[in-house]
């Protein structure tokens, strides 16, 4: 079956740095968009970042634009999210997503991972 597995979150500093990981087997990784979602207490989840299946496009929420970077390794089946500058609003549980379609929606995502927390203190 599909798995994503994400890691890489933790506590860090306002100003600080995260690399999140997420890795996926039981499925044609090469064929799959990526995306990278958050949910903060009490908030809906939202769109951070998106990578093509070749990973020639991406695309970011204005909010994290010039602070965060989206990649992949096709080859080890890896997506990552490179957070610089984090601050306190940044903090939520992450999740990956694999979905056909490069888009901000998380409808349009087929599989989930089960989230790593990220905690920025100010």
């Amino acid at each position: 079956q599909v798995q994503l597995v994400e890691s890489g979150g933790g506590l860090v500093q306002a100003g600080g740095s995260l690399r999140l990981s997420c890795a996926a087997s039981g499925l044609t990784f090469s064929s799959y968009a990526m995306g990278w979602f958050r949910q903060a207490p009490g908030k809906e989840r939202e769109f951070v970042s998106a990578i093509s299946s070749t990973g020639i496009s991406t695309y970011s929420a204005d909010s994290v634009k010039g602070r965060f970077t989206i990649s992949r390794d096709n080859a080890k089946k890896m997506v990552y999210l490179q957070m610089n500058s984090l601050e306190p609003e940044d903090t939520a549980v992450y999740y990956c997503a694999a979905g056909t379609v490069l888009t901000y929606k998380s409808a349009a995502y087929n599989y989930w991972g089960q989230g790593t927390q990220v905690t920025v203190s100010s």
